[in-house]
């Protein structure tokens, strides 16, 4: 049976605020991380991306407190990210509730980092963050950047790529620098390039404006999940009519329909 495309949801966090954002700086503050969450599980999301865009790694003791209210209340697997530089931070996510961890920028500086994951969790628990701006004088066009795109790396995109899948990454989670925020649909060049070039999933991520952009994410980028933040803050019943226009695109998907839980995922919550 041909495997269901799934539809994410993400919801950065800076400093304690969820946001949106554009070319990766912090734009408008969105509100409450818990009242976002809530929203995704009732429209019955596929999965859910949380990520700390904090500069630093001052706020990752309140990023975990966060991570641990979200996921005593998240029915759909929890993927968490964000100043991710040891096995122990890493360790701390899935403490509370993590099902995936993304890592990045730590990642890139010490490749072994996704091995030391992989072999803790299991390879389909390491999700490397991959994000991208265009150079035309590397082979495969783009350039690898970090430190939430305030570094350019000079390093080949599929070079890099090569690294992480082989040092155990589970899933890659692609994202444009040019495209984040702006509201002109994936990169799909760049989803492409990747795609096939590598086995392993790859998560399309920024740019996302109309829900023809899931569709084009899919059918012309290669990938086998779409995720976006911002058009899903501010699209009342967002994740549903998307489900319903990527059905009406004859993709598979997971049908998504309201609902309500009566078992909480953790036994020690008890929802109010």
């Amino acid at each position: 049976m041909t495997t269901k495309y799934r539809l994410i949801a993400s919801v950065l966090c800076h400093r304690g605020q969820v946001v949106q954002t554009r070319r990766f700086k912090p734009q408008n503050v969105i509100g409450n991380a818990i009242t976002a969450v809530d929203f995704f599980n009732s429209w019955a999301v596929d999965e859910i991306i949380l990520l700390d865009i904090s500069p630093n790694d001052q706020y990752f003791d309140s990023f975990v407190e966060t991570a641990d209210e979200l996921s005593k209340r998240c029915f759909v697997p929890l993927t968490v990210g964000g100043n991710v530089r040891s096995l122990d931070a890493a360790r701390r996510l899935t403490r509370v509730g993590a099902d995936k961890v993304v890592v990045n920028t730590g990642a890139f500086l010490r490749p072994e980092l996704i091995a030391e994951i992989a072999d803790a969790f299991g390879k389909q628990a390491v999700v490397v963050s991959v994000d991208a701006a265009p150079n035309p004088d590397l082979p495969s066009g783009y350039e690898v950047v970090i430190d939430r795109a305030r570094h350019r790396t000079k390093e080949d995109l599929l070079s890099w790529v090569n690294k992480a899948t082989a040092h155990g990454a589970g899933e890659l989670l692609l994202n444009s620098v040019e495209h984040d925020g702006d509201r002109r649909g994936y990169d799909i060049p760049l989803m492409n390039l990747v795609t096939s070039h590598v086995s392993i999933p790859v998560i399309a991520f920024g740019g996302v404006n109309e829900w023809q952009d899931l569709v084009s994410g899919i059918r012309d980028g290669g990938v086998q999940a779409v995720a976006a933040g911002n058009i899903f803050h501010y699209t009342e019943q967002s994740t549903k009519k998307a489900k319903e226009f990527l059905e009406q695109a004859q993709l598979r998907v997971r049908r998504s329909q309201f609902y309500e839980i009566s078992l909480p995922r953790h036994p020690k919550y008890r929802p109010y």
